[in-house]
């Protein structure tokens, strides 16, 4: 019998289908990578399991980084398997090559990258023919409820229709590898022309995005504040008093973007005015009109993570995390990662349904709108809300039928949010009484605005919550009712002041005002149904925007201060240097934009793959050459003068794009030659930094540096005489104490996660610095003075260790194969574990066990020395090598014996009971490899509670294994020595 593949993203997507399916499919068998009945095998991804490479003719490494080997634009892309889910791939792939599968169905997430995912791994299973060759259709999911599975089985997608998001997910891939290649080595390579190696990543989307925060920063720092005045009057009517703010009704729009019709440039002017009016009579026109506020539109992706900005200070990263949370594993919300803000015209009575469940939900403080909703008929067709014209592959983000239980704080926050903003849109407009008084003394005019709540519609859904504090809400004035003034009744005017203000400088972005602007390519557009009308043009896409801003985070180009992001001195570096260079496309956001709204007319089928790839490759050529023929010393730019003169003559130290140097006496001349670079260890100097660098001759510890092999060090950077070049010169300086751990201060672990238990003395183990450590082998307020030595780095010959590398470490005495490391000796990549070696009472390498037909060599005992993974972070130490044959030779000798008797050839052929063999199979096992087995079960079935990773959920399988529901990770060994006869 034939069967079709159903390949999801997540593991648990494909339970949920399997859920879903098994009411009409028949009941389906869990295997250890797939489930299967005799329809369907269901498997899935974890994520990206495959990337596009370039083929290794085409590829140049990283030593190489010059002109001479770019642009990197290869005839077409090699793919590569993901190195931390190499199994999982393999797993999949081996179902997808089975005879009797026939036919794949690809239910990965319904979006670009969903299809993209897909797509690599069915090309990646064909091999050299580029594909299986086997039918392939598209499972689109807009909701995780089992109903919505099941429908979307029944309305699966031709692969004919899906070409068109297939093409431009592919085209987003290669075109992000050629302009972030050949774009950041081209910049690498002319920031690293005097030397060093000065790393500058550049990206398609990542760096115009970047240049809209570099702006806003150039405008705030070269704002000039102007004083203007207001002339403010207080008015007696026979009913009371009101007060009105002069204006000027005939003031028109000009060039000073400052102007306003109450604004006033002179004191003298506004003292005049006020002098004027004081004590005169006033007559009045009013004019009063009802108006009407409707509810913002629902939710897409940005806006909700814009409003969770604003609202609760949560980042886009978080907010998208959460709501995928929400989707995925509670299906409490629809699919998140959209751009749309309307429902599909059949959708009304979905809408109704979920009107139904809101009303009968536990939310007390939501229920009863729900109710009347239901009541007053406010569920209606309404173009405003169901169209499907403004639908694009998703609809707007809205509650599922599934009343969600048992979630966190957080994702109880967002999910309100979305419910409210949901019931809101069905609900009346808001009703205001809106009165403007106009107020005329002696010829100068004061207005008076009054703004009265009649009916307060949807606002009644947010409570005690202003209009104004409602995303896209333009309530404004929170106006109070105005004292009546009878037709023709003179007012008395019984105070008039002019009051001083200053003009301000353009706010900084936050995550939701920086969200906003990337969907409108940087135009700053309030409108909501204009910033509609160009989200197409934006920059990225709603699913990617808050990887970009975190990417730009993680770089170090900005810095999240509060709610505020403000650009790093490398920022302006680099913007200076793309500007010198005239990269336009990489400068000016709404040229980028371009690029995304070609991409979404590829989707649609309007515009070919091989056009804008052709584009794309012009651009990536243009790019490199500028930079490769650019020949002046300097790149033009805005430049800071130091205040603090030159150490070695006293004159003016300038910036330039490469150094701070002395430019003589004037400013203007050659100077004395002292100059330090910008960029030590790829890292740049703020001006503040630098101007105290310079002032105190010291600055640190600072962060931040690099090494010429790529690891992280911190140091404090002096200016010393260097009496044999007769000047000054910066240098680095790492004082006495390596180790920030032995500097004697007392380090606090309050509010952090343990990673495990210690294997020297069981206490509990920590991040600190660069390293984990044991928290007994710091000082600290409990115990002063050390009493341990357990200390491994986060990073060990360029491989980083992860946390969950660390607690798997702890928990079963080895990590997972880590295949990062470089020798400092060879420079090549090598594969290896860490464990923890008893005998040495530290961590270790072990290297992978492989047969081999030939004896193994004589040095090759010599060659396993492992390097310590203790240390300062920056690596392992280097294992010390024999003096001299004999010893190497006694070396071997005693490493082969001490190889015999391992722990793993004594377990080696101890046998699973039977409750464990159901789990890793029947095969006799060592216990570290039976722990691997069961780790990977445990992974590709989902089982670790999401609120506390540490914590394994049992299964039938595994609840026979532990006799319990639930256990720790540091339990599992343990458990399982029961289980190994």
């Amino acid at each position: 019998m034939t069967k079709t593949l159903v390949i999801a993203e997540k593991p648990s997507v494909a339970q949920d289908i399997v859920r879903a399916l098994t009411p009409v499919a028949g009941k389906f068998e869990k295997h250890e990578d797939h489930f299967e009945n005799e329809r369907y095998v269901v498997t899935s991804a974890v994520g990206h399991l495959v990337e596009i490479q370039a083929p290794e003719e085409f590829d140049v490494k990283r030593g190489k980084w010059s002109f001479a080997h770019l642009p990197v634009i290869p005839p077409y892309f090699d793919l590569k398997p993901v190195d931390k889910t190499k199994s999982r791939l393999n797993a999949v792939v081996k179902q997808a090559r089975r005879k009797d599968v026939t036919e794949l169905v690809n239910a990965c997430d319904a979006g670009r990258e969903g299809e993209l995912i897909f797509r690599l791994i069915e090309q990646y299973a064909g091999g050299a023919k580029g594909g299986l060759g086997k039918p392939v259709k598209r499972l689109w999911l807009q909701s995780m409820t089992p109903q919505a599975i099941r429908d979307g089985f029944e309305n699966l997608r031709s692969d004919q229709q899906m070409q068109g998001l297939a093409s431009a997910a592919r085209s987003r891939s290669e075109a992000d590898w050629l302009v972030g290649i050949n774009g950041t080595r081209a910049m690498t390579a002319f920031n690293s022309r005097d030397g060093g190696f000065f790393l500058t990543t550049v990206g398609r989307v990542q760096t115009p995005t970047l240049s809209l925060v570099v702006e806003r920063e150039e405008k705030i720092r070269k704002f000039v504040s102007r004083d203007y005045w207001e002339i403010h009057a207080g008015f007696h009517a026979e009913a009371g008093e009101y007060l009105g703010k002069w204006f000027d009704p005939k003031w028109k729009k000009s060039d000073d973007p400052e102007a306003r019709a109450d604004r006033v440039w002179s004191y003298h002017q506004a003292k005049d005015i006020a002098d004027a009016v004081r004590g005169k009579a006033a007559t009045v026109t009013e004019e009063s009109k009802p108006t009407t506020q409707a509810s913002p539109l629902l939710f897409d992706l940005t806006s909700l993570q814009r409003e969770a900005n604003g609202k609760f200070g949560f980042s886009a990263k978080t907010t998208l995390a959460l709501a995928q949370s929400l989707y995925e594993r509670h299906k409490a919300l629809t699919y998140p990662r959209t751009d749309s803000r309307a429902l599909p015209e059949d959708y009304l009575p979905v809408a109704r349904q979920t009107f139904e469940m809101l009303a009968g939900s536990p939310m007390g403080h939501l229920a009863p709108f729900a109710r009347q909703a239901l009541q007053d008929n406010y569920v209606r067709p309404s173009k405003r809300i169901f169209d499907n014209s403004k639908v694009s592959d998703h609809f707007a983000i809205i509650p599922t039928l599934q009343a969600p239980s048992g979630l966190s704080e957080a994702e109880q926050k967002l999910y309100d949010l979305v419910v409210r903003r949901f019931m809101a849109v069905f609900f009346p407009s808001a009703e205001y009484q809106v009165t403007t008084r106009i107020s005329q003394v002696v010829g100068h005019s004061f207005k008076t605005e009054g703004k009265v709540l009649v009916k307060p519609g949807w606002l009644a859904i947010y409570g005690k919550e202003a209009a104004n504090e409602v995303e896209d809400g333009k309530a404004g004035d929170k106006g109070q009712p105005l004292v009546p003034v009878k037709p023709g009744e003179m007012t008395h005017t019984e105070f008039a002041e002019a009051k001083g203000l200053k003009t301000k400088p353009p706010a900084r972005y936050s995550e939701a005002t920086l969200l906003g602007a990337m969907e409108s390519a940087g135009k700053q557009i309030d409108d909501e149904e204009l910033r509609s009308a160009m989200q197409e043009k934006g920059l990225g896409t709603p699913a990617t925007r808050a990887a970009i801003i975190e990417g730009l985070l993680t770089e170090k180009y900005m810095l999240r201060e509060g709610r505020e992001l403000i650009p790093t001195a490398k920022a302006f570096q680099l913007m200076t240097l793309l500007r010198g260079l005239d990269v336009q496309e990489l400068c000016r956001a709404d040229l980028t934009g371009e690029w995304e709204f070609k991409l979404a007319q590829m989707e649609k089928g309007q515009l070919s793959r091989e056009a804008f790839m052709q584009q794309i490759q012009a651009m990536t050529e243009k790019l490199v050459k500028k930079a490769k023929e650019y020949d002046r010393d300097t790149i033009p730019g805005d430049y800071a003068t130091l205040a603090t003169p030159c150490p070695n003559c006293g004159g003016v130290v300038k910036e330039n794009y490469r150094r701070y140097a002395c430019t003589g006496a004037s400013g203007a001349g050659e100077g004395c030659g002292f100059s330090f670079t910008k960029s030590p260890a790829g890292r740049t100097f703020e001006t503040a930094e630098a101007e105290q660098l310079l002032r105190d001759r010291r600055i640190g510890p600072l962060e931040g540096f690099r090494s010429k092999a790529g690891w992280p060090f911190v140091a404090e950077v002096t200016i010393a005489r260097d009496e044999e070049a007769g000047n000054y010169k910066l240098e680095f300086d790492f004082g006495d104490d390596k180790n920030a751990e032995e500097s004697g201060e007392i380090v606090d672990f309050a509010g952090q996660e343990s990673l495990g238990s210690c294997p020297v003395c069981g206490a509990h183990v920590y991040e600190h610095g660069s390293n984990y450590v044991c928290s007994k082998a710091v000082p600290t307020a409990q115990q002063p003075t050390p009493s341990c030595t357990f200390k491994s780095g986060k990073v060990i010959l360029q491989q980083p260790v992860e946390r969950t590398q660390m607690s798997k470490l702890l928990a079963t005495g080895k990590t997972d194969l880590l295949d990062k490391f470089v020798s400092m000796r060879t420079r090549r990549a090598f594969k290896a574990f860490l464990a923890w070696d008893k005998e040495a009472g530290k961590v270790n390498f072990e290297f992978e066990q492989r047969e081999s037909k030939y004896p193994p060599r004589k040095t090759a005992a010599a060659k396993t020395g492992a390097a310590s993974a203790r240390g300062t972070g920056a690596g392992a130490v280097k294992a010390s090598k024999p003096a001299t044959k004999a010893a190497a030779k006694k070396a071997a000798a005693k490493t082969t014996a001490a190889k015999t008797p391992r722990k793993a050839s004594t377990a080696a052929g101890k046998a699973p009971s039977a409750q464990l063999a159901a789990v890793i199979g029947t095969e006799p096992v060592a216990r570290p490899e039976a722990v691997k087995k069961l780790w990977d079960y445990i992974k590709a079935h989902n089982l670790q509670d999401p609120q506390d990773k540490r914590t394994i959920v049992a299964d039938d399988k595994l609840r026979a294994v532990f006799g319990k529901d639930r256990i720790g990770m540091f339990e599992l060994a343990g458990i399982l020595g029961q289980h190994l006869a």
